[in-house]
Formats: C-alpha cells, sequence, structure tokens
C-alpha cells in the first residue's frame, strides 16, 4: 500500500500526489472500501481509487538514482521511427509504448519521433499529427516522471537531460582518447 505523500503513475492522470487513504463507498457497492484519493500533479481534478484495485495501473515514481541511469542510458537506448503510412498502425504503435508505463519505452518514443520529425522536416515535408500528439504525450509523461524523482521543475527537465547526456558523451571522449 502507498502512503499519502507518495508520488504516483497513474495509467491516465500521469504523475499523481496520494493526498489521503480513507475508507468511501460507491453507489454500487454494499460495503466500504480502502480509497486513494490522487491528485494529478498537471491537471486540476481529483481521483478516488479503491487500494486493491487491479484495474487501474499504478506504480510509484521511480527514484534519483534510477532517473539519472536512465538518462545515462538515452545515448545506447535504440529508437526506430515508425513510418507506417496507415493511423490506425502508427496509433497502435505508440498506445503500446505508452502503456507499459516504463520510462525506457517512453524515452525510445520520445527518440524515434524526434528522429521522424527530423527526416520528415529535411524532406521538407509536415510532421503527420498523430506523430505530434504522441511526442507530446510521451514527453508530459517522461518529463512528469524525471521532474519529481529529480526535485526539478517539469520545465528544466529537458535541458537537465541534454547537458547530462553532453557531459556523459564529453567524458567518454576525453576517457578514450587519453
Amino acid at each position: 500500500m502507498y502512503q499519502i505523500g507518495s508520488f504516483l503513475i497513474h495509467e491516465n492522470a500521469g504523475i499523481c500526489k496520494v493526498k489521503d487513504i480513507s475508507m468511501h463507498r460507491s453507489p454500487k457497492e454494499k460495503e466500504s472500501h480502502l480509497y486513494y484519493t490522487l491528485q494529478p500533479l498537471y491537471q486540476q481534478f481529483t481521483i478516488y481509487t479503491p487500494v486493491d484495485n487491479g484495474k487501474i495501473f499504478l506504480r510509484p515514481v521511480i527514484s534519483k538514482k534510477e532517473a539519472e541511469h536512465l538518462i545515462d542510458k538515452i545515448p545506447s537506448i535504440q529508437a526506430e521511427p515508425c513510418n507506417s503510412k496507415a493511423t490506425s498502425q502508427l496509433t497502435q504503435h505508440y498506445q503500446a509504448l505508452l502503456k507499459t508505463h516504463n520510462c525506457e519505452d517512453l524515452i525510445e518514443l520520445t527518440k524515434s519521433l524526434h528522429t521522424k520529425k527530423q527526416e520528415v522536416e529535411d524532406q521538407n515535408r509536415k510532421f503527420g499529427a498523430i506523430d505530434e500528439k504522441f511526442m507530446k504525450r510521451a514527453e508530459e509523461l517522461l518529463f512528469g516522471e524525471l521532474s519529481v524523482a529529480l526535485g526539478i521543475p517539469k520545465d528544466d527537465v529537458p535541458e537537465y537531460i541534454t547537458s547530462r547526456v553532453d557531459a556523459l558523451v564529453e567524458d567518454r571522449v576525453e576517457n578514450n582518447g587519453e
């Protein structure tokens, strides 16, 4: 069971803070059950979900150490753009990666979409609306979780990632050049 004050990943709302744990009874239930009261960090509503609900995906936010390790892995994460012309195939591919609720999959998705965006722009074509939508959602989820894990504002996460990856690459170049 999660504690009040914990930060969780909620399958639909993204990063949420556990505001309360208390007994509630929904109109459809005969008995009261223990519920989490969740407050999404980047949205203005409240979620009530049973503590023992196996239908809704919840997991704790990764730790600072895990976040730093994940960022350090970014250069080695392979990301191949999905170039399907069928919007249903694109949507299914992107949704499958989002539904894993895994930060490494979110990095793979954002990297592949940034690569695809660059390729399309190099050909003087327009980046697709579905690609754009899923890139924004993946970045929103990834940056939100990394923000909480690292204890920095969400808007600072892209710069943090860039500076950490650049420093890592520079360090590897220096160590290999000696």
